[in-house]
């Protein structure tokens, strides 16, 4: 391999792939924290450090018993220990997912901390060209492709909340007025409290290029029985 040829110690390439997996790991996640993630600079860093020492371990493990008789009892295979990083990394990329009603956050810090548990296997591994592609790849695509998504023309979704009395029915109101906006119910649902006399509906419309949250809330405020509207 070039690391050995270049330094001539099997101990000091093992320092150098921990550092290039905790400098990229380290770098990915600073933009994360830029952004104000929970799995930041420190969690990125750890990830990709953990995963390089890993898989040095796992290739250690091949390297020092990997000679013994093949008859005997003890089988090695050095992909067995990386291939559980990729499943034990599910869970702390599962951890940074947050629900919120009918929105998901974190799905893309999730996904850099997959990347870089890969990052770290693959500098772990001695893949140092693939490693630092990988790298430059995720940066990009966490910077350059977040500011391209600000220009796309894309659907938004709004979620809507209005409580309404019972009578009148103001649900055909609504209808039109979304029609008349060219938006789409993409999802409804509807409870009645006859102890108040009350109705509420929280509705997903999708369609709209541009945030009308409180162009709708004006237009359906003036309809009769209106009590409460939210909006996100």
């Amino acid at each position: 391999m070039f690391l050995d040829s270049l330094l001539g110690s099997y101990h000091l390439m093992v320092l150098v792939k921990l550092f290039l997996a905790g400098l990229a790991g380290g770098v990915i996640g600073l933009e994360r924290e830029t952004h104000g993630r929970p799995a930041g600079l420190r969690t990125h860093l750890l990830v990709a450090v953990g995963a390089a020492l890993m898989t040095i371990v796992s290739e250690g493990f091949y390297l020092k018993y990997g000679g013994m008789d093949a008859l005997g009892t003890v089988r090695l295979d050095p992909a067995r220990v990386a291939a559980q990083v990729v499943v034990g990394i599910g869970f702390l990329g599962a951890g940074v997912i947050i629900k919120e009603g009918f929105s998901i956050r974190g799905l893309t810090t999730a996904a850099s901390l997959w990347l870089c548990a890969g990052v770290g296997m693959a500098f772990g591994a001695g893949f140092f060209g693939p490693a630092v592609m990988a790298a430059i790849i995720a940066l990009a695509s966490l910077v350059f492709l977040k500011r391209l998504e600000q220009i796309l023309n894309k659907d938004r979704y709004l979620h809507l909340t209005v409580v309404a009395t019972l009578a009148p029915d103001i649900y055909p109101d609504m209808e039109r007025i979304f029609q008349q906006h060219r938006l789409r119910i993409s999802d409804l649902r509807a409870a009645t409290d006859f102890s108040t006399g009350e109705v509420e509906y929280q509705i997903v419309l999708t369609r709209q290029k541009r945030r009308i949250g409180r162009e709708m809330t004006t237009l359906i405020a003036q309809l009769p029985g209106v009590r409460k509207i939210r909006f996100k």
